[in-house]
C-alpha cells in the first residue's frame, strides 16, 4: 500500500498530541491567571505605598489626623493677631461616597476675634504663614474675603468672615467612607478647665459640662480649648467682671456682649440671649 499522502488530505492527530485549538486555550488560561496575580500584587503595593488619587481612598479615621494637624497649623498661623477658640467638631453623616455607599464628612474649626474689623488683613496674614505647598490665597467671594488652601490628602482649608472683627477657619474632609470613625485628639486641659470654672464662679452661677477640644501644634505640644456655657447675670452686665486684669494681658474686646483677652490664656466670652459662652484656650505658639 502506498504511504503517499493525497493532496488536500490532513493526517489525523495522534491521540497523545493536543489539538491546536486546545493548546491555544490552555495558553490563554495560563496568561490570564498570571495577569490576575500580577494585577493583585500591583494593587496590594499601590494601596500600601502610593498616595491617594481620590478622597474616597482615605476613610474618615485616616483623614481625621490630617484635619487635626491642619487645625493646629491654622492656630499657629493666627499667632498673636487674634484670640482663637476651638469650635465643636461637626460630623455630618448620610452623604454618598458612591451611588451604593453612604459616608460622612468631618469639619473642624477655630473662631478668631480681632482687635479691629479688618478681616481680610488677618486672613492674608494667616495665608502667608501657612506652608507653601498648601497654595493658600485670599480672594473675594460674594463680596467677602475668603481664604482657601489645600492641606493635602484632599483636606480643604477655608477662612471666612463671621461678622465684624471675627473670622472662622475650618479644615474639612469632604465625603469619606466612615471606616473606624473619627477619634478626636485627647489632651489634658485641667488648667483651662479650672480657669473656665473660676469665671463661672465669679458670675455666681453654675456652669454646664465643660467640653475640651484639642489639636496638635506643628512645633510640638497641643492647642487646647475648654468651653462652658452658664448664666451670665442680667443683660448689660460687663463680661470683664469674671476676668480680672492680668499683667501683660491684651484686651481685644470689652463690652456687655463680648469679651476677648490674650494673656496667659486666650479668653473669649460671648453673651447669647440670657446665657454666656466661655472658651479658655492655650493656643499653639506662633
Amino acid at each position: 500500500m502506498s504511504e503517499a499522502v493525497q493532496a488536500g488530505y490532513a493526517p489525523p492527530t495522534r491521540p497523545d498530541q493536543p489539538a491546536p485549538g486546545r493548546r491555544r486555550l490552555r495558553w490563554l488560561v495560563a496568561a490570564t491567571a498570571a495577569w490576575a496575580v500580577l494585577l493583585a500584587g500591583l494593587t496590594w503595593w499601590s494601596v500600601r505605598h502610593d498616595p491617594p488619587t481620590v478622597k474616597e481612598q482615605r476613610s474618615l479615621d485616616q483623614a481625621g489626623p490630617v484635619v487635626d494637624r491642619a487645625l493646629g497649623r491654622l492656630i499657629a498661623a493666627v499667632g498673636r493677631d487674634g484670640v482663637p477658640a476651638l469650635l465643636p467638631d461637626r460630623i455630618e453623616r448620610g452623604c454618598r461616597v458612591t451611588p451604593l455607599d453612604d459616608g460622612a464628612e468631618l469639619e473642624r474649626g477655630v473662631a478668631v476675634v480681632l482687635a479691629g474689623d479688618d478681616v481680610r488683613q488677618l486672613l492674608q496674614r494667616v495665608a502667608d504663614r501657612l506652608p507653601p505647598d498648601w497654595r493658600a490665597g485670599v480672594s473675594a467671594f460674594d463680596g467677602e474675603p475668603r481664604l482657601r488652601a489645600d492641606a493635602g490628602e484632599f483636606v480643604t482649608v477655608e477662612g471666612r468672615s463671621a461678622g465684624p472683627g471675627r473670622v472662622v477657619l475650618t479644615a474639612a474632609t469632604g465625603c469619606r467612607p466612615v471606616g473606624a470613625g473619627y477619634r478626636p485628639p485627647a489632651a489634658d486641659a485641667a488648667a483651662e478647665t479650672a480657669e473656665a470654672g473660676r469665671a463661672v464662679g465669679r458670675w455666681g452661677g453654675a456652669g454646664g459640662p465643660v467640653q475640651v477640644l484639642a489639636a496638635p501644634c506643628p512645633g510640638g505640644g497641643t492647642a487646647r480649648t475648654a468651653r462652658v456655657e452658664t448664666a451670665g447675670g442680667p443683660a448689660g452686665t460687663p463680661l470683664a467682671a469674671a476676668f480680672p486684669d492680668v499683667d501683660g494681658s491684651l484686651v481685644l474686646r470689652d463690652s456687655a456682649e463680648e469679651y476677648a483677652l490674650r494673656g496667659s490664656f486666650a479668653v473669649l466670652a460671648e453673651r447669647v440671649d440670657d446665657r454666656v459662652r466661655v472658651a479658655i484656650t492655650s493656643p499653639c505658639p506662633a
